[in-house]
């Protein structure tokens, strides 16, 4: 409804602005000789104001295209390049609609002092009218970049919250399993192991999240994590594990390789065997992870594990534009990621 009737409101200031300048030109120039506006004559006050107003149509459609390319302009030569502009076509719009006014309307010889003093008496109104319309773009474009801005801030204060919340549970998650970690028997090595090992993988996501690593970091983490999922799957589970001992103080973002290792171990059926590599090729990362998947099963990607997988695409996508190759594959009784990492670009 606002913009309807702005809208409204702007195609009808030109009808305005020419009213403004045939009044100011009756007042000064005309008003007991009724040259240009006779008595008998009530419909030549029509006829002229429509032709001015399409002149100051014209005027109003030049405003709007100098007000679009000059707004936000800082530099003075751009200011007085502007006015220039908007001053001279205001002067060339007003003389063309007197002349029009002169020999259709009033069927006058051409005056060159009429013209000038037509001018004289005209622009400036068509000048204040640019100044009104170019004031009011501008304080609707600084209005709707304080809305930006509030916008701004109050999703970074959101996403802040959200990231106070996302550490606040793992810490309330530490001090859970130290309070489960004393309570447990001195005898029960394994259940304590399984503590410590988990505790080892919270205090990594949550200390790691927003800074580059070694990626010999991010391999303990993957091994790590892979010995976690061991403690809870069948033993008849093979596993070929081959890692790079050149990738040691290459710098890496975290949990790159989690959302694919996490999905190998759920899905991992059939033959139940999981080979996963990661090697150095001159400035490139290559990891990939391959896992037999169960007879009849379904596209891992359309359930819960997509998400995951989908998510790390995304994540991929803002830490490594343009610097990373992702090959995801379902064959027939595997699933195969490959992702491949320019660490130095």
């Amino acid at each position: 409804m606002h913009t309807n009737m702005k809208n409204i409101y702007l195609w009808f200031f030109p009808l305005f602005i020419a009213s403004l300048i045939l009044g100011n030109i009756w007042f000064v120039a005309d008003p007991k000789s009724y040259v240009y506006f006779p008595r008998d004559s009530p419909w030549t006050w029509v006829y002229t104001l429509l032709i001015v107003a399409v002149f100051c149509y014209f005027m109003l459609i030049m405003n709007l295209i100098s007000i679009r390319y000059f707004i936000g302009q800082k530099n003075r030569i751009n200011v007085i390049v502007e006015y220039t502009i908007i001053f001279l076509y205001s002067t060339v719009m007003i003389a063309l609609a007197s002349l029009f006014v002169s020999y259709f309307i009033n069927h006058k010889t051409f005056s060159v002092l009429e013209m000038i003093r037509n001018c004289g008496l005209s622009v400036p109104f068509a000048f204040l009218g640019y100044l009104a319309l170019r004031n009011s773009m501008v304080t609707e474009k600084y209005n709707r970049q304080v809305l930006q801005l509030e916008k701004i801030r109050s999703n970074q204060l959101e996403t802040e919250l959200k990231y106070l919340r996302a550490q606040y549970h793992p810490h309330f998650l530490f001090n859970a399993l130290n309070t489960v970690y004393f309570r447990i028997d001195e005898q029960n090595t394994e259940a304590k192991n399984t503590i410590e090992l988990l505790s080892e993988l919270l205090r990594y996501q949550l200390y790691n999240m927003e800074k580059e690593v070694k990626i010999i970091e991010e391999i303990n983490f993957v091994k790590s994590y892979i010995r976690f999922q061991q403690l809870r799957i069948t033993k008849r589970l093979v596993m070929n594990i081959f890692i790079d001992e050149a990738l040691n103080s290459q710098k890496i973002y975290p949990l790159i390789y989690q959302p694919f290792l996490e999905n190998a171990f759920k899905y991992v059926g059939g033959e139940y065997w999981i080979n996963m590599e990661m090697k150095l090729v001159d400035k490139q990362i290559v990891f990939h992870i391959e896992n037999s998947l169960p007879e009849q099963t379904q596209q891992p990607d359309t359930t819960s594990a997509g998400i995951g997988i989908e998510n790390a695409k995304r994540r991929l996508t803002l830490l490594y534009p343009d610097c990373h190759q992702l090959n995801i594959k379902q064959k027939e009784k595997s699933f195969f990621v490959k992702l491949i990492l320019l660490y130095g670009v």
